[in-house]
Protein backbone atom coordinates (compact mmCIF):
# COMPACT_ATOMS: atom_id res chain seq x y z
CA UNK A 1 0.00 0.00 0.00
CA UNK A 2 1.32 3.46 -0.65
CA UNK A 3 3.04 5.53 2.30
CA UNK A 4 2.11 9.08 3.39
CA UNK A 5 4.36 11.06 5.45
CA UNK A 6 3.49 13.92 8.17
CA UNK A 7 5.70 16.61 9.17
CA UNK A 8 5.57 19.06 11.60
CA UNK A 9 8.03 21.96 12.34
CA UNK A 10 9.77 22.26 15.83
CA UNK A 11 9.52 25.75 17.96
CA UNK A 12 11.43 28.16 20.01
CA UNK A 13 9.17 30.23 22.18
CA UNK A 14 10.52 33.91 22.36
CA UNK A 15 9.01 35.74 25.23
CA UNK A 16 5.40 34.60 26.95
CA UNK A 17 6.86 31.26 28.60
CA UNK A 18 5.41 30.16 31.71
CA UNK A 19 2.86 32.68 32.11
CA UNK A 20 1.09 31.71 28.44
CA UNK A 21 -0.32 29.00 30.13
CA UNK A 22 -2.24 31.79 32.32
CA UNK A 23 -3.73 33.86 29.00
CA UNK A 24 -0.41 36.00 28.70
CA UNK A 25 0.51 36.20 24.81
CA UNK A 26 3.28 34.90 23.82
CA UNK A 27 5.87 35.33 20.51
CA UNK A 28 6.89 31.55 19.07
CA UNK A 29 9.19 30.99 15.93
CA UNK A 30 8.40 27.83 13.75
CA UNK A 31 12.52 26.04 13.23
CA UNK A 32 13.09 24.64 10.20
CA UNK A 33 13.67 21.29 12.02
CA UNK A 34 10.85 19.17 13.09
CA UNK A 35 9.79 15.79 12.45
CA UNK A 36 8.58 13.69 10.26
CA UNK A 37 5.47 10.77 10.63
CA UNK A 38 6.00 8.34 7.61
CA UNK A 39 2.60 5.89 7.42
CA UNK A 40 2.29 2.49 5.30
CA UNK A 41 -1.25 0.68 6.01
CA UNK A 42 -1.15 -2.91 5.93
CA UNK A 43 -4.09 -5.07 6.35
CA UNK A 44 -2.58 -7.14 9.25
CA UNK A 45 -3.87 -5.90 12.56
CA UNK A 46 -1.22 -4.60 14.31
CA UNK A 47 0.62 -0.97 14.51
CA UNK A 48 4.51 -1.44 14.04
CA UNK A 49 5.93 1.68 15.51
CA UNK A 50 9.45 2.69 14.84
CA UNK A 51 11.32 6.07 16.18
CA UNK A 52 14.61 7.29 14.52
CA UNK A 53 17.02 9.79 15.46
CA UNK A 54 18.20 12.69 13.52
CA UNK A 55 21.29 10.64 13.06
CA UNK A 56 19.11 7.25 11.79
CA UNK A 57 19.65 5.74 15.06
CA UNK A 58 16.56 3.99 16.19
CA UNK A 59 15.71 4.77 19.56
CA UNK A 60 12.28 2.61 20.16
CA UNK A 61 10.32 0.09 18.06
CA UNK A 62 7.43 -1.89 19.30
CA UNK A 63 5.16 -3.81 17.33
CA UNK A 64 1.16 -3.47 19.35
CA UNK A 65 -1.68 -5.77 18.53
CA UNK A 66 -4.93 -4.71 17.36
CA UNK A 67 -7.44 -3.91 18.93
CA UNK A 68 -6.10 -5.18 21.98
CA UNK A 69 -3.26 -3.07 22.34
CA UNK A 70 -0.83 -6.44 23.87
CA UNK A 71 2.95 -5.51 22.59
CA UNK A 72 4.19 -7.84 21.34
CA UNK A 73 7.77 -7.16 21.99
CA UNK A 74 9.12 -10.28 24.05
CA UNK A 75 12.08 -7.91 25.80
CA UNK A 76 11.74 -4.67 27.20
CA UNK A 77 12.43 -1.80 29.34
CA UNK A 78 10.80 0.24 32.16
CA UNK A 79 11.86 2.97 29.82
CA UNK A 80 10.57 1.72 26.83
CA UNK A 81 7.40 0.81 28.55
CA UNK A 82 6.69 3.87 29.57
CA UNK A 83 7.14 5.26 26.33
CA UNK A 84 4.68 2.54 24.87
CA UNK A 85 1.97 3.43 27.14
CA UNK A 86 2.40 7.20 26.17
CA UNK A 87 1.97 6.30 22.31
CA UNK A 88 -0.94 3.74 22.99
CA UNK A 89 -2.84 6.70 24.98
CA UNK A 90 -2.31 9.22 22.15
CA UNK A 91 -3.29 6.79 19.71
CA UNK A 92 -6.33 5.70 21.81
CA UNK A 93 -7.41 9.38 21.92
CA UNK A 94 -7.12 9.90 18.24
CA UNK A 95 -9.49 6.95 18.11
CA UNK A 96 -12.17 8.27 19.89
CA UNK A 97 -12.02 11.70 18.36
CA UNK A 98 -12.28 9.61 15.33
CA UNK A 99 -13.76 6.26 15.62
CA UNK A 100 -12.76 5.61 11.74
CA UNK A 101 -9.08 5.98 12.67
CA UNK A 102 -7.38 2.63 12.58
CA UNK A 103 -10.72 0.61 13.05
CA UNK A 104 -10.10 -1.84 10.16
CA UNK A 105 -6.39 -2.39 9.47
CA UNK A 106 -2.94 -1.82 10.85
CA UNK A 107 -0.21 0.49 9.69
CA UNK A 108 3.46 0.24 9.79
CA UNK A 109 4.76 3.90 11.27
CA UNK A 110 7.96 5.46 11.16
CA UNK A 111 8.85 8.76 12.74
CA UNK A 112 12.56 10.77 12.08
CA UNK A 113 13.54 13.55 14.01
CA UNK A 114 15.11 16.13 12.44
CA UNK A 115 17.15 17.40 15.56
CA UNK A 116 18.84 16.17 18.15
CA UNK A 117 17.08 14.66 20.89
CA UNK A 118 18.42 17.09 23.18
CA UNK A 119 17.58 20.28 21.83
CA UNK A 120 14.60 20.45 23.07
CA UNK A 121 12.60 21.73 19.74
CA UNK A 122 9.56 19.78 20.30
CA UNK A 123 9.65 16.06 19.97
CA UNK A 124 6.31 15.54 21.53
CA UNK A 125 4.43 18.49 19.91
CA UNK A 126 5.66 17.16 17.10
CA UNK A 127 4.92 13.55 17.18
CA UNK A 128 0.80 15.11 18.51
CA UNK A 129 0.54 17.21 15.48
CA UNK A 130 1.81 14.48 13.25
CA UNK A 131 -0.71 12.18 14.97
CA UNK A 132 -3.81 14.21 14.77
CA UNK A 133 -3.01 14.90 10.46
CA UNK A 134 -2.85 11.42 10.41
CA UNK A 135 -5.79 10.93 12.42
CA UNK A 136 -7.76 13.56 10.82
CA UNK A 137 -8.49 14.93 14.55
CA UNK A 138 -7.88 18.14 16.35
CA UNK A 139 -4.28 18.38 17.82
CA UNK A 140 -4.87 20.51 20.48
CA UNK A 141 -7.67 18.37 22.19
CA UNK A 142 -4.90 15.71 21.63
CA UNK A 143 -2.83 17.63 23.07
CA UNK A 144 -4.95 18.61 26.23
CA UNK A 145 -5.94 15.02 26.86
CA UNK A 146 -2.78 13.44 26.33
CA UNK A 147 0.12 16.14 28.00
CA UNK A 148 -1.51 19.13 29.06
CA UNK A 149 0.10 22.42 28.35
CA UNK A 150 -0.80 25.74 26.63
CA UNK A 151 -0.84 24.75 22.83
CA UNK A 152 2.20 27.13 21.68
CA UNK A 153 4.06 24.29 20.12
CA UNK A 154 1.32 22.61 18.20
CA UNK A 155 0.03 26.26 17.11
CA UNK A 156 4.12 26.38 16.04
CA UNK A 157 4.47 23.10 14.30
CA UNK A 158 1.38 24.28 12.08
CA UNK A 159 2.81 28.00 11.27
CA UNK A 160 4.48 29.13 8.12
CA UNK A 161 6.39 32.24 9.89
CA UNK A 162 6.38 33.56 13.10
CA UNK A 163 3.36 33.73 15.80
CA UNK A 164 1.67 35.20 18.28
CA UNK A 165 0.07 33.01 20.72
CA UNK A 166 -2.99 32.97 23.64
CA UNK A 167 -4.27 30.31 25.36
CA UNK A 168 -7.38 31.67 27.19
CA UNK A 169 -10.67 30.03 28.36
CA UNK A 170 -9.21 26.78 26.86
CA UNK A 171 -9.02 27.89 23.51
CA UNK A 172 -5.65 28.72 21.82
CA UNK A 173 -5.63 31.70 19.54
CA UNK A 174 -2.94 32.33 16.60
CA UNK A 175 -1.97 35.11 14.99
CA UNK A 176 0.65 35.30 12.53
CA UNK A 177 3.02 37.92 12.07
CA UNK A 178 6.01 39.31 10.16
CA UNK A 179 8.53 40.65 12.32
CA UNK A 180 10.04 43.94 11.39
CA UNK A 181 13.89 42.96 12.51
CA UNK A 182 16.11 43.60 10.69
CA UNK A 183 18.93 42.58 12.80
CA UNK A 184 18.09 38.97 12.55
CA UNK A 185 21.84 38.27 11.52
CA UNK A 186 22.65 39.68 15.23
CA UNK A 187 20.75 36.75 16.96
CA UNK A 188 22.04 33.88 17.83
CA UNK A 189 20.40 30.36 19.48
CA UNK A 190 22.81 28.62 22.04
CA UNK A 191 22.42 25.11 23.37
CA UNK A 192 22.92 24.84 26.79
CA UNK A 193 24.36 21.11 26.84
CA UNK A 194 21.03 19.96 28.87
CA UNK A 195 17.63 19.15 28.28
CA UNK A 196 14.51 20.50 30.54
CA UNK A 197 11.58 18.66 30.94
CA UNK A 198 8.56 20.75 30.29
CA UNK A 199 6.29 18.96 32.32
CA UNK A 200 8.31 19.10 35.31
CA UNK A 201 8.96 22.66 34.44
CA UNK A 202 5.30 23.43 34.09
CA UNK A 203 5.06 21.80 37.62
CA UNK A 204 7.74 24.24 39.26
CA UNK A 205 5.84 27.18 37.93
CA UNK A 206 2.52 26.37 39.43
CA UNK A 207 4.14 27.16 43.10
CA UNK A 208 4.75 31.07 41.45
CA UNK A 209 0.91 31.70 40.25
CA UNK A 210 1.52 35.12 38.79
CA UNK A 211 -1.10 37.76 38.87
CA UNK A 212 -2.90 39.70 36.60
CA UNK A 213 -0.65 42.26 36.43
CA UNK A 214 2.06 40.30 35.97
CA UNK A 215 0.01 38.64 33.16
CA UNK A 216 -0.38 42.11 31.67
CA UNK A 217 3.55 42.85 31.29
CA UNK A 218 4.61 39.92 29.96
CA UNK A 219 1.43 40.27 27.67
CA UNK A 220 2.60 44.06 26.66
CA UNK A 221 6.48 42.54 26.21
CA UNK A 222 5.65 40.41 23.86
CA UNK A 223 3.66 42.79 21.75
CA UNK A 224 6.71 45.39 21.60
CA UNK A 225 9.21 42.81 20.57
CA UNK A 226 6.80 41.95 17.76
CA UNK A 227 7.22 45.34 16.49
CA UNK A 228 10.25 46.87 17.27
CA UNK A 229 12.50 47.59 15.01
CA UNK A 230 15.90 49.05 16.88
CA UNK A 231 18.21 46.32 17.98
CA UNK A 232 19.11 48.58 21.14
CA UNK A 233 15.44 48.58 22.22
CA UNK A 234 14.86 45.06 20.76
CA UNK A 235 17.88 44.24 23.77
CA UNK A 236 16.27 46.26 26.38
CA UNK A 237 13.18 44.39 26.54
CA UNK A 238 14.89 41.22 26.22
CA UNK A 239 16.31 42.13 29.65
CA UNK A 240 13.05 43.41 30.83
CA UNK A 241 10.96 40.23 30.44
CA UNK A 242 14.12 37.94 31.94
CA UNK A 243 13.75 40.47 34.86
CA UNK A 244 10.18 39.78 35.17
CA UNK A 245 9.95 36.36 34.75
CA UNK A 246 13.12 36.34 37.18
CA UNK A 247 10.73 37.99 40.14
CA UNK A 248 7.74 35.34 39.15
CA UNK A 249 9.76 32.38 39.35
CA UNK A 250 11.77 33.42 42.10
CA UNK A 251 15.16 32.15 40.04
CA UNK A 252 17.90 34.65 38.72
CA UNK A 253 17.80 34.45 34.52
CA UNK A 254 20.29 32.86 33.05
CA UNK A 255 22.73 35.41 32.25
CA UNK A 256 23.57 36.55 35.75
CA UNK A 257 24.18 32.91 36.84
CA UNK A 258 26.12 31.69 33.58
CA UNK A 259 26.90 34.66 31.35
CA UNK A 260 27.57 37.23 33.47
CA UNK A 261 30.46 38.75 31.32
CA UNK A 262 28.86 38.48 27.91
CA UNK A 263 28.29 41.74 26.23
CA UNK A 264 25.44 41.22 24.59
CA UNK A 265 21.68 40.29 25.92
CA UNK A 266 21.11 36.31 26.73
CA UNK A 267 17.52 35.16 27.34
CA UNK A 268 15.85 31.47 28.27
CA UNK A 269 13.84 30.49 25.91
CA UNK A 270 11.05 28.03 26.85
CA UNK A 271 11.73 26.29 30.58
CA UNK A 272 14.21 28.24 32.55
CA UNK A 273 17.73 26.64 33.20
CA UNK A 274 17.81 23.76 29.56
CA UNK A 275 17.42 23.39 26.25
CA UNK A 276 18.38 27.04 23.83
CA UNK A 277 18.73 30.73 24.94
CA UNK A 278 18.69 33.52 22.63
CA UNK A 279 21.96 35.73 22.89
CA UNK A 280 22.27 39.13 21.10
CA UNK A 281 25.82 39.96 19.60
CA UNK A 282 27.60 42.81 18.01
CA UNK A 283 30.16 40.84 16.75
CA UNK A 284 31.15 36.85 16.07
CA UNK A 285 29.66 36.00 20.08
CA UNK A 286 30.75 31.73 18.84
CA UNK A 287 34.55 32.11 20.30
CA UNK A 288 32.87 33.43 23.87
CA UNK A 289 30.57 30.44 24.09
CA UNK A 290 32.60 27.70 23.05
CA UNK A 291 35.25 28.98 25.28
CA UNK A 292 32.47 28.51 27.83
CA UNK A 293 31.74 25.17 26.53
CA UNK A 294 28.82 25.04 24.83
CA UNK A 295 29.34 24.12 21.16
CA UNK A 296 25.74 24.65 19.77
CA UNK A 297 25.50 27.92 18.41
CA UNK A 298 22.80 28.79 15.33
CA UNK A 299 22.64 31.68 13.69
CA UNK A 300 18.94 33.35 13.30
CA UNK A 301 18.57 32.25 9.43
CA UNK A 302 20.59 28.54 10.45
CA UNK A 303 17.11 27.55 12.45
CA UNK A 304 14.07 29.61 11.91
CA UNK A 305 11.74 28.99 9.15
Amino acid sequence: MKSVTYRSNGKLLISGEYVVLDGAKALALPTRLGQTLEVVPTTERTLHWTSVRNDGSVWFETILKLPSWKSLQQETTAQASAIEDQLITLVQLAQQANPEFLSTGGARVITQLEFPQSWGLGSSSTLINNIAQWASVDPYELLQKGFGGSGYDIAAARATGPIQYMFTEGLPKVTHKTLPWNFTNQLYFVHLNRKQSSRSAIEAYREHRPSEADITVISNLTEALVTCQEFHRFETLLREHEQHMGRILKTPPVQATRFPDYSGVVKSLGAWGGDFVLATARENPLPYFKSKGYETVLSFSEIIV
